[in-house]
């Protein structure tokens, strides 16, 4: 509950006056019941014209001023609802945006989603019915049962009965119904893996026409959440006839009881028809505190999937920083006996006892077959994981010692994937340096060779991209990311295979601008091709996680087998690419 504190405390108005106004308009319910009984009883017995029309605009404005209290209150509630879960929301949205990489694959994306927008959605409909009903529910219940007894103590001793009786239903209902929402839940998870996992990948989808098994898959998945799903709502379903039943038996004995009394006399008509009225106030506050308590069943399983992510432990932060103020200066890496595997308790490490130097400025490239470990090594330079065992350092310094911003400012990585985003060309090259001119705009997609098509683009730099790019080729998006990359002026720049969708020549042309325009600066290529590491200052060779080679590209040609491997079975098909 403390995280919700906040913004109780900030909105305490919404907290305060929403309570307020619908405990105003539930003494308004039981009192007119008793202003309705006493006009049938002395006013219209007795032929009291008077005393009707007096009392019954006295039952007028009550009833405008408890639509008034009524309105207040709902606005007060909404208002106070909506504005925590906004609270609510970007905070979990700030924590996550703190996660590493081993949390978010802790929680799964879908998963985060579903959290951060449904159980989110779930904790403020349980604020607002809570608000309109925590303290307006007891009080009509209370007040009706207490009119009741001012009316006909015999007949509101039948009356208070049948609460117990109702109270130990609802009771089971909610214990049977609490762990099928947080099922619910789960398997909404499961929904929205699936369809975010579907829709990002349509075209790929398109292309291997597997329309059909993923249209069958997501029927599974939405089946199961729709089996889920009933068999949590249908407790709730529970409640109403249940109610029905309580007041009609209430009723039915009510009615017979009374109807004894007003044949000898005891009781006057407008006191059962009060009575009757109480009678029907007592159970419908019976049942909306259900309902707040089933909507908070719910609301609290939501509720611990938010505090698991309030609560996660951030596995990377800067409680180790020296000076956080400290800036990268040269770019030198350094790994000694460094270990790591994604899942802790895997015996099979993804990197085991890798060590390696690389000097300030050096341009480095990085070879080996497919899950060798190369992406992994490189992700330990900007504190994307960290290290199991041995010690990563950037300029002398462990990565844990470096502030997290400042260590990923100096690191620039292009990914395999290439991410751009909605908007125009150069709004996305500007993620690298919201603040770099036109002319540096320029001057880096000049070295990642995209000047070029970009100036013969209609728009130029002002070429509005779709989604994800996708009105670029493959190369296109690739040589934007580098040019990002470049734009935010780095002292360590990584391409993870990142010119794989260019041609040779624009490869080597980008290599060559690398040397000439960026000299000071630590490039470390992630390749398949040896042609695009040939004229590195230095080579690694990995192999099942290991470091099995280091040199240039004679001496690894010589010696290094897993190296010659690589080269001869390229060169082969090279070959026979141009005989055919």
């Amino acid at each position: 509950m403390n995280k919700y504190k906040p913004y109780i405390k900030k909105y305490w108005y919404s907290f305060l006056l929403g309570p307020f106004f619908m405990v105003l308009e539930a003494c308004g319910e039981f009192i007119l019941p008793f202003i309705n009984a006493n006009i049938i009883d002395k006013g219209a017995a007795n032929g009291d014209v008077d005393y009707i029309i007096q009392n019954g605009l006295l039952m007028l404005v009550l009833a405008v001023l408890m639509m008034a209290t009524g309105v207040l209150g709902a606005n007060f509630a909404v208002r106070g609802s909506a504005r925590l879960a906004a609270g609510v929301r970007r905070d979990t949205f700030r924590k996550i945006q703190t996660f590493s990489f081993s949390n978010i694959d802790e929680f799964t994306t879908g998963s985060l989603i579903t959290r951060i927008t449904n159980d989110i959605t779930q904790i403020q409909n349980f604020t607002q019915t809570m608000l309109r009903g925590m303290f307006r529910s007891p009080i009509m219940l209370i007040g009706a049962l207490v009119m009741s007894f001012l009316l006909n103590p015999t007949l509101a001793w039948i009356l208070l009965a049948v609460v117990p009786v109702l109270g130990i239903t609802i009771w089971i209902i909610i214990r049977v119904a609490s762990p099928r929402y947080t099922k619910m839940q789960e398997q909404l998870d499961a929904l929205n893996i699936d369809i975010r996992e579907t829709i990002t990948n349509e075209r790929v989808i398109k292309s291997f026409v597997r329309e059909d098994y993923h249209k069958e898959k997501f029927a599974g998945v939405n089946h199961a959440l729709m089996e889920k799903s009933t068999k949590a709502l249908k407790m709730m379903l529970l409640l109403q006839p249940i109610s029905a039943l309580a007041i009609n038996v209430t009723t039915l004995a009510v009615v017979w009881v009374a109807g004894r009394q007003i044949m000898v006399g005891s009781m006057e008509l407008g006191t059962l028809t009060a009575f009757i009225t109480y009678l029907s106030q007592v159970l419908t506050a019976l049942g909306f505190l259900a309902n707040v308590i089933l909507q908070g069943t719910r609301a609290a399983a939501s509720d611990r999937r938010i505090s698991a992510v309030y609560n996660a432990e951030v596995s990377l932060d800067d409680r180790f920083v020296t000076d956080p103020e400290d800036q990268v200066s040269s770019g030198a890496i350094s790994m000694r006996d460094v270990t790591f595997r994604y899942f802790k308790d895997n015996e099979e490490a993804v990197l085991s006892h890798v060590n390696l130097e690389i000097a300030s400025g050096e341009l480095v490239g990085l070879i080996g077959s497919t899950g060798s470990g190369k992406t992994t090594l490189v992700s330990l330079i900007p504190r994307l994981y960290d290290a199991d065992e041995g010690e990563v350092l950037v300029d002398g310094r462990k990565v844990q010692e470096w502030s997290l911003k400042h260590l990923r400012d100096s690191v620039s990585v292009v990914l395999q994937k290439n991410t751009l985003f909605s908007g125009t060309i150069a709004e996305n090259l500007r993620w690298g340096n919201e603040q770099a001119t036109d002319e540096e705009v320029q001057e880096a997609a000049t070295i990642a060779c995209s000047h070029g098509f970009i100036s013969a683009l209609p728009d130029g730099y002002e070429t509005e991209l779709g989604q994800g790019g996708v009105n670029l080729s493959g190369g296109q998006k690739q040589r934007l990311c580098i040019a990002r990359a470049l734009l935010k002026k780095p002292k360590i720049l990584i391409l993870d295979d990142s010119t794989s969708a260019v041609d040779t020549k624009t490869d080597a042309t980008i290599r060559k601008a690398f040397r000439e325009k960026l000299p000071g600066v630590t490039k470390i290529i992630i390749a398949q091709r040896i042609n695009s590491v040939l004229d590195a200052d230095k080579i690694i060779v990995m192999d099942q996680g290991r470091i099995v080679g280091i040199g240039k590209h004679e001496d690894l040609l010589a010696s290094c087998v897993p190296y010659q491997e690589i080269y001869w079975s390229q060169k082969d098909r090279e070959e026979v690419e141009h005989h055919g």
